[in-house]
């Protein structure tokens, strides 16, 4: 089997990403929406236009914001009410879910696991990632089910350049190791740099790459870039240990006892959040689909 190690990591992230093809660009369609809910300017009528124009989109969000995760009283028929009562920043989650759902095939990456695994995992961490932010009443919710949906997003770079390496790395880390340790001595560069570069490539919010890119280490950003990187790592261990979908990135990573306090989050909500885990997340069942 070929290695990618003799190389250096900055080199192989311009090797991976031109050699995407298939998940290079967002749709269209998703890449508006974002520009759109990123300029402070836009407005809802101008959300509503861009998804109207896309019947599948329109049927999720209906499902979605139906559903129990959102807890919304009575069933809204109007997309463009549903907007107005989401906000457009869960819209565009929304958008990116459904095309980011696509991109997870079910292509096996190690015996037992598949990218379907994955974001099952992602879909986890980015649920419970928003229920730290309510529970501590930081008024990041939304940004941080976005920041967790894509905190893997690297995996997909490495399944689509080097598969064999990938897998070599997840049959390593279910022997035990540190999955950064395997992917760096197998693949030669980790998930979080690609997908850093990634996130960069499709003009994700700042916050948003810098989770992509320290997830496994917030403790390297700067106290003022770190709240956003500390939730997800602390969703992403939760979620690990609880066995959502694929657990193999952060099997054996723990809760740094200061970390959640570092953050001005208590302690006691990253445990209430952890016992209704289960339920946290069959409530976004509608994001799977």
């Amino acid at each position: 089997m070929s290695t990618a190690t003799a190389h250096d990591p900055k080199e192989l992230v311009k090797v991976a990403l031109a050699k995407l093809n298939a998940i290079a660009t967002l749709p269209e369609v998703t890449s508006r929406i974002i520009a759109t809910v990123e300029d402070p300017k836009s407005s809802a009528a101008q959300l509503h236009k861009i998804v109207s124009h896309d019947p599948a989109l329109v049927t999720r969000i209906l499902k979605v914001v139906n559903s129990a995760f959102y807890g919304l009283p009575g069933q809204i028929a109007s997309v463009e009410r549903a907007i107005v009562l989401l906000g457009l920043n869960a819209v565009k989650n929304i958008a990116v879910a459904a095309s980011l759902g696509q991109m997870f095939r079910g292509v096996k990456l190690c015996d037992g696991f598949t990218a379907r695994d994955l974001w099952t995992h992602c879909v986890a961490v980015a649920v419970i990632s928003r229920e730290l932010a309510k529970q501590a009443k930081l008024p990041l919710a939304d940004e941080a089910f976005l920041a967790g949906m894509i905190h893997d997003i690297g995996i997909l770079v490495s399944l689509q350049t080097w598969p064999e390496q990938l897998r070599a790395a997840f049959d390593k880390a279910k022997g035990g190791m540190n999955f950064i340790d395997a992917e760096i001595e197998t693949v030669g560069v980790d998930h979080q740099i690609l997908g850093k570069a990634l996130s960069e490539k499709w003009q994700f919010p700042l916050s948003c790459q810098l989770v992509a890119g320290h997830h496994h280490n917030p403790e390297a950003l700067s106290d003022g870039t770190r709240t956003l990187v500390t939730i997800v790592h602390i969703a992403d261990t939760l979620c690990c240990q609880a066995k959502q979908g694929l657990p193999l990135t952060a099997q054996n990573q723990l809760i740094a006892p200061e970390l959640p306090s570092a953050i001005g989050l208590d302690p006691a909500i990253v445990e209430k959040v952890r016992l209704n885990l289960a339920t946290t997340i069959a409530n976004a069942a509608s994001f799977l689909s």
